[in-house]
């Protein structure tokens, strides 16, 4: 089986420091012999939540939303990959707006609707790319492990970036990447 990982990445630069450090883990799941691609999804159509029908509606009868949108597409990928390059940048502590919105949509088609979740199981990488002085770094891992939690995503790694630690950072998420596929090579192995 050919391991698939699938990185996300929130900022709207898509050459700066969070896809930077995204498309360098992907490089390193790469050479550990996975298949990969990137998704910018500040590229695609991803409304916010309309809270239909008091707050609930098609996602918690039918696990679907009723927007038509480009948030179907992403969760299909996500339930076809086996790891997760998750980067978002860091916005006063937190994870970018586009991140939250996409993270909050798809929680409640996953975690309300009927049945198992299609996206759970996934092993997420996490990395918060935070500008500035880097404080907000910790507490934007917090809130991708609670979405991690409650999507049930198995976290892998949580990494924190800043424009200080860049380069060496770098070369870390380059062998997060490769880890994040050996560990599941091995993962896959033993639940044989």
């Amino acid at each position: 089986m050919k391991i698939k990982v699938l990185g996300i990445q929130t900022s709207p630069n898509v050459d700066g420091l969070t896809a930077t450090m995204a498309k360098r883990a992907l490089a390193g799941a790469r050479r550990a012999g996975a298949e990969t691609a990137l998704i910018h999804l500040r590229k695609l159509e991803l409304q916010a939540c309309l809270a239909c029908e008091q707050g609930w509606g098609r996602c918690r009868r039918e696990g679907l939303c009723i927007i038509e949108d480009d948030l179907e597409q992403v969760r299909e990928r996500i339930a076809g990959a086996q790891g997760l390059v998750f980067s978002t940048p860091v916005y006063f502590g937190e994870v970018s707006e586009v991140a939250k919105n996409f993270l909050d949509r798809l929680r409640r088609c996953e975690v309300a609707g009927p049945g198992e979740p299609r996206t759970q199981g996934v092993f997420v990488l996490g990395i918060a790319a935070a500008g500035g002085g880097g404080g907000g770094g910790p507490s934007c891992q917090l809130i991708i492990e609670r979405y991690c939690a409650t999507l049930r995503w198995r976290l892998f790694d949580l990494m924190t970036v800043t424009r200080r630690s860049r380069e060496y950072m770098l070369r870390a998420a380059g062998a997060a990447g490769a880890a994040l596929v050996e560990f599941m090579c091995a993962e896959a192995k033993r639940a044989k």
